[in-house]
């Protein structure tokens, strides 16, 4: 046990990153190492079949992909602003910082960047999270904060998402990101039992369990919208105030949400009214010179008579050259 309470006092803290965390990246790397494998096989299709399976490929490992990854983005709503603030307890000194907040299903980052970040002799670069999923408790995480003494911005903001503010809003923002994360890993189910319809030669059932991936990720984006009806205190930096706007996770998943209703409803269309496209693009009957001559054998016209079998068809070398 250290001087700093069990915190090597010359190395830095561990910070969650803000944009692109690891488990997203790991997410990213992962999808596209399957990406990358499939077009490998792709290389021995050949004819119209290469494009036709390029499609579905590249489409459902980009709807999984975001299914994954926003679960465990920060970015569902964020604010950010650059304000003259104070910097510490007990100092009338200010500075000039960029502030920004960014809220995903787990919980909220409070990011504090000086502009310049060296000022006061110091390196101001923080990136603060506070949790409220499941297993975490806000409160502590916020109690932790006081005691390490962190800078003021940080703490006037995390303040306002703590159980015990008058504002409000934490019960409101975990139990909709609570409900918004199970009803995206039911898409994902919903999207993995797609796949496997698919692959069967399936496509109208296909069809059904991708309009439910759809729905889900719709299901989520209204479960997590709710938190807009319940205002965030104002949060005033002297005559700058930080408003909070849905982030690019959100528009993300309701753009893919979008084009995976769109997916489905084309397949069932097709089913309807065009299933031999649909066979075509899904390859549910095979066409091949090779059907087309089976049973066929070759023969040399010099064999006798008799030595020809009688229970299949002949076609002579002659007649095929």
């Amino acid at each position: 046990m250290t001087f700093y309470d069990g915190r090597y006092p010359f190395y830095p803290t561990s910070r969650i990153p803000v944009g692109f965390n690891t488990i997203e990246i790991v997410i990213i790397i992962i999808f596209l190492v399957f990406l990358v494998s499939f077009f490998i096989i792709l290389i021995g299709i050949r004819g119209a079949d290469r494009f036709h399976w390029l499609a579905r490929i590249t489409l459902s490992l980009f709807i999984g992909v975001v299914i994954v990854a926003v679960n465990f983005s920060n970015n569902w709503e964020r604010a950010s602003a650059t304000v003259n603030t104070t910097y510490k307890s007990f100092s009338s000194v200010n500075i000039n910082a960029e502030v920004g907040i960014h809220v995903g299903f787990s919980g909220v980052n409070v990011t504090l960047r000086g502009v310049p970040e060296i000022q006061q002799n110091e390196t101001i670069n923080y990136n603060e999270e506070f949790l409220w999923k499941s297993g975490s408790s806000y409160a502590a995480a916020y109690r932790d904060g006081l005691e390490r003494g962190l800078p003021d911005p940080i703490l006037y903001i995390a303040e306002k998402f703590t159980p015990t503010s008058p504002c409000g809003v934490f019960s409101q923002y975990k139990v909709s990101s609570h409900y918004a994360s199970a009803t995206m890993w039911v898409a994902l189910v919903a999207w993995m039992l797609a796949n496997i319809l698919l692959w069967l030669k399936v496509p109208l059932y296909g069809a059904y369990m991708i309009l439910v991936t759809g729905s889900f990720m719709i299901f989520s984006l209204i479960s997590f919208g709710t938190t807009r009806k319940t205002k965030l205190c104002a949060i005033w930096f002297d005559d700058m105030k930080l408003d909070s706007a849905l982030g690019p996770s959100f528009w993300l998943t309701l753009a893919t949400a979008l084009l995976t209703l769109i997916i489905g409803i084309t397949i069932m269309a097709l089913s309807i009214w065009a299933p031999q496209i649909l066979s075509k693009v899904f390859v549910l009957t095979d066409s091949s010179d090779d059907e087309d001559t089976a049973g066929e054998d070759f023969y040399n016209v010099h064999y006798l008579e008799n030595d020809k079998p009688t229970d299949v068809p002949m076609r002579t070398l002659e007649n095929v050259v």
